[in-house]
């Protein structure tokens, strides 16, 4: 009798391993499907989570700058102490804050509301808004308090009266009241270096005269005899004779000439504030040198 091996099979006993080893191979693929799409879901699930935690942040972060923006409150300050962002805060553009800075950064100051305006070309609108807010050292209001109070009571002289802006002497100009030595010094040397005032308001590039000072000078002073000046037009002038002008220097001269090449020609002279460095504040007296014909 031949004896049966244990490790034979019967084809009923394959085709039965045969099919388990399917319903196994069959339930991995399905686990390992399963775990596919779970992965993919909770990705998705992570992502949408993280937009949305980003989201809020911008939402918290535009909140926060709203309420900066409705709860800013305007406390009284010093016109001459204003910075880029106090500037943005008050209304103010990027160029009249510039002007304001480039105007400090010759050492001098502000010391009324006009002042103020004159130096940056901020709207009425603007100024009425935070002009109140404006608090100037005391020595400062005492003086304008005291000029009010002599402009009150002082004669107001007629131009008959007043005596020539272009011959007074160091001892003429240190008689009238806020201008001592240093100041009258600094008239004369000017007034040198223009060849003569050609305009009461070119007095206000003294450094140093504040607006009190200048207004008692010129109740005592004008300019009577001035040299006959030749306006050049701005749009034909050349680089070389810019820089005869007292308010330009070469590279002013050349990026003023350098604009009107590319614009074609210059229509207005508020137009020469869109260069840099121009002096805005000054574009009265700088009219007296130049025509736009």
């Amino acid at each position: 009798m031949k004896n049966q091996s244990h490790f034979e099979l019967t084809k009923s006993q394959r085709n039965g391993i045969f099919l388990l080893l399917i319903i196994i191979f069959l339930i991995l693929v399905g686990i390992f499907f399963i775990r596919k799409v779970h992965a993919s879901s909770y990705k998705e699930v992570e992502a949408d989570e993280e937009i949305v935690e980003i989201q809020r942040k911008l939402d918290s972060i535009a909140r926060e700058k709203q309420k900066a923006k409705v709860a800013y409150t305007i406390y009284p300050f010093n016109p001459n102490f204003i910075t880029d962002y106090k500037g943005y805060q008050l209304g103010m553009s990027v160029e009249e804050i510039d002007r304001l800075h480039d105007f400090r950064a010759q050492d001098k100051w502000v010391n009324s509301k006009a002042d103020f305006q004159q130096v940056t070309g901020v709207s009425d609108s603007l100024l009425a808004e935070i002009a109140p807010y404006f608090k100037f050292p005391e020595w400062v209001s005492q003086s304008r308090n005291n000029y009010t109070q002599q402009k009150t009571n002082a004669h107001k002289r007629s131009y008959a009266q007043k005596a020539d802006l272009n011959t007074a002497s160091q001892q003429d100009l240190e008689a009238v009241a806020g201008i001592g030595e240093v100041l009258s010094v600094r008239i004369l040397r000017y007034r040198t270096k223009l060849g003569g005032f050609i305009d009461d308001s070119q007095l206000k590039d003294i450094y140093g005269l504040n607006y009190e000072a200048e207004q008692n000078l010129l109740n005592h002073f004008t300019v009577k005899t001035k040299r006959t000046i030749e306006k050049k037009n701005i749009n034909t002038v050349s680089i070389l004779e810019l820089t005869e002008i007292p308010y330009f220097d070469y590279e002013l001269a050349r990026a003023i000439v350098e604009y009107r090449k590319l614009h074609e020609k210059i229509t207005s002279f508020e137009e020469l504030s869109k260069i840099d460095d121009f002096p805005s504040h000054k574009i009265e007296r700088i009219k007296l040198y130049l025509s736009l014909n």
